[in-house]
Order: structure tokens, then sequence, then C-alpha cells
């Protein structure tokens, strides 16, 4: 007689389980806007939507997307002139009743949208009329508070539709930060292979490979990103919105934001309103690829190549005080291991921030 027929246990199953949101539908590509209101069925989403946008993106697009959605779908818009505890409330009192939301704009616009639908258990569509940052793809959003920014859990868009005509028509500067940004990935999954051994902290391997595939891309092609050119946008977008997944994948930002993302935030505190947030990351990745022994060399040169600052004194900020960020890093989300968690002295700091300017 089989053992198998008098077990008086329960056999083990693996019940492991998580929860991934990710774009449904990804729409990339010159004067894309036409095809809302086919992603817009496709998706289910209802008929009713609000429309967040910023002052200058609702005339540079939001009007565009409202005339667009107007035939089948009633489109109520929200001008977010900040993004701010009071701009949420107030935007999650305009939604009330919608069925979805679009998010037309920059950063602080896509960010809002994204909180309020998260708020509101709602999805919304991310619009981007610029690519500085991985934000129009992801679940996390950043909040200015008293203390500096705050990186929030936030809702992921059900779809991103990205017109490269209007993203390569938006300041050099912006796009270059985007790609920036994107390249600390590097480093951010350095950073969490190293917490992983130090600290036993959980990582994703599918997660990782697809974060440092995204980045490989962008070094590899930063000779083609120029300025307002749309096969620039287009190839930006597509990396962000992989960078995006990559944390959506996770279920963190931790494929995409490591002791660069650190040192991002204390310049934010200590020198507000000088760098975009991939500027500053893109410095603190030269920095923190040094301290993990790679090529930083290789770093910069890209960085370069596609006209993001790679010293302090290029986006207005003196060496002293990117000094103090670095020895700051270890106090922005202390929870968050990285290289810059290791104890780092002030000699060595300003011996790092001076390594910036030699060739």
């Amino acid at each position: 007689m089989s053992a198998d027929a008098i077990k008086l246990l329960k056999p083990r199953v693996f019940d492991k389980s998580k929860w991934m949101q990710l774009p449904r539908d990804v729409v990339i590509g010159h004067d894309v806007f036409g095809q809302l209101p086919a992603v817009c069925n496709d998706l289910k989403l209802g008929r009713s939507a609000l429309l967040v946008s910023g002052r200058g993106t609702m005339g540079l697009a939001g009007e565009r997307v409202r005339a667009v959605l107007a035939e089948k779908y009633e489109v109520t818009p929200y001008l977010a002139g900040e993004i701010s505890a009071r701009v949420i409330k107030d935007a999650e009192k305009a939604a009330s009743g919608m069925d979805f939301l679009i998010g037309v704009g920059g950063g602080r616009v896509i960010d809002t949208a994204k909180i309020v639908s998260y708020n509101l258990d709602l999805q919304f569509i991310s619009v981007p009329t610029a690519a500085s940052h991985d934000g129009i793809a992801s679940a996390r959003a950043s909040v200015p508070m008293e203390e500096g920014h705050s990186s929030l859990e936030a809702q992921p868009p059900i779809a991103i539709v990205a017109d490269t005509g209007i993203i390569a028509s938006a300041p050099h500067r912006l796009l270059a930060a985007g790609c920036a940004d994107v390249i600390s990935n590097y480093t951010a999954i350095l950073d969490w292979e190293l917490a992983h051994r130090v600290k036993g902290e959980p990582m994703s391997e599918y997660a990782m490979a697809l974060s440092k595939m995204t980045a490989e891309i962008l070094v590899k092609n930063a000779n083609l990103i120029k300025p307002h050119q749309e096969q620039s946008a287009w190839i930006v977008i597509k990396a962000l919105v992989s960078s995006g997944v990559a944390m959506s994948i996770a279920g963190s930002s931790r494929p995409a934001s490591g002791g660069e993302h650190k040192f991002s935030h204390a310049l934010d505190r200590l020198a507000p309103g000088k760098a975009l947030h991939g500027e500053s990351c893109g410095i603190g990745t030269i920095i923190t690829m040094y301290l993990h022994g790679g090529d930083w060399r290789s770093i910069r040169s890209s960085l370069r190549s596609i006209g993001a600052p790679v010293t302090p004194a290029e986006v207005g900020i003196d060496d002293a005080t990117a000094v103090e960020a670095l020895l700051m890093a270890k106090d922005i989300r202390p929870e968050r291991f990285t290289i810059l968690d290791m104890g780092l002295t002030r000699e060595s700091a300003e011996t790092l921030v001076q390594m910036l300017y030699k060739e």
C-alpha cells in the first residue's frame, strides 16, 4: 500500500503572490493624440474624465487632448499650477464622480494626477509634454514638503500617450535630465545588490535586468540624443517607460533609485530650485559609480554627449554644498541602504566632488 494514501498533512503549495500594475497601452510617436479615443475605448474607462494640466501645458497640449476626446467623452479641465496638498485635495473634489483622469504636462502635473487617481481609486492616462524623468510611467510621485521632496506611493498610469513632436519641442535641458535619470539606474541596481549582500534585502533579478538594459540603451545611443529631434524624444520616452515598468515589477523604486537619488534629494534641500531632479541624479551617478569601482568616466562621457551637467558648477551649485549633500545623503530615506551609507568622511566627500572636474 502506498504511503501517499495515508498522508495526514496537507501538501505544501507555492503560495507567493505579488500585485503588479503595468501600463496596458503605450502609444509613442508623431501626432498621436488622435489615437486617444481608441485608447480610452480599448481600456473601457468610462465616459467622463478630469483633465489635469498646467497653465502653459493646457494651451500647448491640454486643449488639443480635450478637443480630440470631445466627440465621445465629457472632459473637464483642471489647472494645477503647482503640486501641493491643497491642490491635490482640490483636484480630488473636481474629480469626484468622474470615471478616470488624464494628466497632460510635465512631472508636477503627472504626479498630481497620479496621486489623485490613487486616492480616488480611479485609472489615469499619462500624456507627458516633456521627458525630464521616469515619473511619467512609474507608481511613485514626488511632492515638495518643508523638509524637501518626499517620494510617495501612487497610481501608475493605465496608459501612456506621448507625442514625440511636442516632447522634442521642449527645452533640451528637460530631455537631457530625463536621460540622466535613466542612466542613474546603473548605480541604483548596484546599491540594491549591495543592500542584498549587506542587509539581506530581497531583490528582483528581472527588475534589475530590465533597469540595467534601459540604462545601457541610453549610454550606447548617447550620440543620437540631440536637441529638438523626434528620434531623440522617441528613444528617451521608451527608456523612461521601461524604467517605470521595472519599478512596477519590483514593487518599489529600488531599480531606479539608489545613493544617487539620495544625493539628489539632499541637494534639493540644500539648494532648492538649482538643479533638475535628473541632472543632480546624473552627477550623483558619476560619484557613486566611482565608489562602486565601476566605469565612472564612461558615465560622465555619455552625460556630456547628451548635454547633461556633470559638475555642481554647471547647475549653479558650489562645491561645498555638493559635499554637504553627499554627507547628508545617509539621512535621506535611511531605510534604503546604499553605498553612501557606508561611512563617507568629509575629506572623502571633498575628494569625490573635486574628481568630477578632472579629466
